[in-house]
């Protein structure tokens, strides 16, 4: 596949990467079937949502299935999320999702593109920031503050699920950090995440503080993540990119051909 039409593109997407689940699946994450849904434990904060598509399912089963997940996890006193698409069906959802108590955090927009372009340029931090692979707990614990920074939120499970996921080996993910040489400051960072079975690879994170934004630290993060992907034999980069990132990403090559919103359940 190398037609970078958008449909050509979405429909990869669809066929290779849904439902969004782990592979492989994390020590101490766990996934419950649910009709068309799975149900994902263990893996963040609270549980989590995927589907290929609904099977179809309308009106009272539909709801049927929103209240069963809410219950579900108002059982289990957790948050869940729920992942919309902008080309799923039926484009009613969203409104039964938020009738169900379900509610709608930051639009994304899901970009996809070639992983050989942007392996082919050098990854390049601003002067006095360096790359690096981690893989150590304090390094994740770092990652942890620079997230909660970011974001004003605790942002405290992000150390556990990267820990799990990295102790699967370096075929399931990479995380960096970019630093500052002189104090070893985390003052942005990303994983890419290798999906076992596709052509894809997965990028996430890239929070940056806000003083060294505009600087370039994000595009070197891409390119390093894109060249590491590339040596893995994987073909096409996928991202679910915030407004902030959508145009950087753009400009690097890859190609919108959806949006995603998640909905969020809390009990």
């Amino acid at each position: 596949m190398t037609d970078l039409d958008p449909k050509t593109l979405l429909a990869a997407y669809d066929n290779q990467l849904r439902p969004d689940l782990p592979n492989p699946v994390p020590p101490g994450v766990t996934l419950e079937e649910d009709g068309p849904l799975t149900r994902v434990h263990g893996l963040g904060r609270g549980g989590f949502l995927a589907y290929r598509d609904l099977a179809g399912l309308t009106g009272d089963r539909l709801d049927a299935l929103i209240h069963r997940q809410r219950d579900h996890f108002a059982a289990l006193g957790e948050p869940v999320e729920w992942k919309t698409y902008g080309h799923d069906e039926p484009a009613d959802l969203p409104d039964r999702l938020r009738a169900a108590g379900f509610e709608p955090e930051d639009r994304e927009t899901v970009l996809v593109g070639p992983v050989a372009s942007l392996a082919a340029t050098l990854p390049v931090p601003p002067d006095g920031v360096r790359l690096r692979e981690v893989t150590d707990r304090a390094d994740l614990d770092r990652i942890v503050v620079l997230e909660s920074a970011v974001w004003n939120d605790d942002r405290g499970h992000l150390a556990d699920m990267l820990e799990r996921e990295l102790s699967m080996g370096p075929e399931a993910i990479t995380v960096l950090v970019a630093e500052e040489e002189a104090t070893g400051r985390v003052v942005s960072s990303g994983w890419v995440r290798y999906i076992a079975g596709t052509r894809f690879a997965s990028l996430w994170g890239g929070s940056t503080l806000p003083d060294w934004r505009r600087r370039g630290i994000y595009r070197a993060l891409v390119t390093y993540r894109a060249r590491l992907a590339d040596a893995r034999g994987y073909a096409f980069l996928q991202v679910d990119a915030s407004e902030d990132s959508r145009p950087i990403l753009e400009r690097l090559g890859l190609v919108p051909v959806t949006t995603t919103t998640p909905y969020v359940y809390t009990p």
